[in-house]
């Protein structure tokens, strides 16, 4: 039984504006929109917390390169059949602008150049990692909105109220054309916004860190790890939902919904550890401390 669609979200009539020969990408505008706020987030909350406010711009020049780096290595593992074999050619795995970073990738490769920083300056990463956990999620969360212009990260077909419309994209010439081109006005296809369900998930994550590390005073790094296991937590379900092409595993399962299972596990594991050793390590200064006092009387 048909259902007519009530209401529906429009997607942009373009993603690339060119200024001369320059184009202008929504895409990569979101993202540097999100590693803006990110990074005055950061500044903000890591003086809250005892840091140095400076050393966050020493972050973000080491995180930003080697987390492009990584996303773009995770991409090309992930998705070699795009770049190599018959047909293909491998010089397009540095062509970026095309399209194609994946988001496991950068963190790790960003995570693990701001871990060689600190351990170089001598300082304290874990408080620095708690301080940018709710702030890197939302820099996510702004740039899920370049999917928007994209047209891309959807679902199957939907008739929801919310459902997304994709336009046919033409170029100055007449033909198909989805990343250079513009509407036509033509919807070929209304389908779930997956891109919009992990920004509103990102955010409630944002929100969640927040209230859980004032309630439950949560610190040491493990609110990065609580950020880490909720992002994979909701990205395992979205990312079933999306039918876009991918690497599959095991059958015909996305290989992004095994990481996201595995990372989940494995975050939830160390947050459980990590939390018990706090509370033996508090435990036992306490027992300590009772001791020495005993001893005075």
């Amino acid at each position: 039984m048909h259902t007519d669609i009530l209401a529906t979200i429009p997607s942009p009539p373009q993603g690339v504006w060119m200024l001369g020969p320059i184009p202008i990408r929504a895409y990569a505008l979101c993202i540097l929109t999100g590693v803006i706020v990110a990074y005055f987030w950061t500044r903000r909350r890591y003086a809250a917390k005892g840091g140095d406010p400076e050393v966050t711009i020493d972050a973000l020049l080491v995180a930003i390169p080697f987390g492009i780096i990584g996303a773009r290595l995770y991409h090309v593992i992930t998705d070699h059949d795009k770049y190599f074999g018959p047909g293909r050619n491998p010089m397009d795995v540095f062509k970026i602008t095309n399209g194609g970073l994946g988001i496991w990738g950068g963190v790790i490769a960003g995570s693990l150049a701001v871990w060689i920083l600190f351990r170089v300056k001598k300082l304290d990463l874990a408080t620095f990692a708690d301080a940018a956990a709710p702030t890197i999620i939302l820099a996510q969360a702004i740039g899920r909105l370049g999917n928007w212009f994209n047209q891309e990260l959807y679902g199957g077909p939907s008739d929801a109220p919310w459902a997304l419309e994709i336009y046919r994209r033409v170029n100055d010439a007449g033909y198909v054309d989805p990343i250079y081109g513009h509407s036509t006005g033509e919807v070929i296809a209304t389908v779930q916004p997956t891109f919009l369900y992990e920004l509103v998930w990102n955010l409630a994550v944002v929100v969640a860190l927040l209230v859980l590390e004032k309630r439950f005073r949560i610190h040491g790094g493990r609110l990065f790890i609580l950020y880490v296991a909720l992002y994979t937590f909701g990205r395992f379900f979205i990312e079933n939902l999306r039918t876009d092409p991918a690497t599959t595993v095991f059958g015909d399962i996305r290989i992004n919904v095994v990481v996201s299972a595995v990372v989940f596990v494995a975050a939830m594991a160390l947050f459980i550890w990590t939390g018990w050793r706090q509370r033996k390590r508090e435990g036992s200064g306490g027992e300590q401390s009772a001791s020495r006092l005993s001893s005075t009387e």
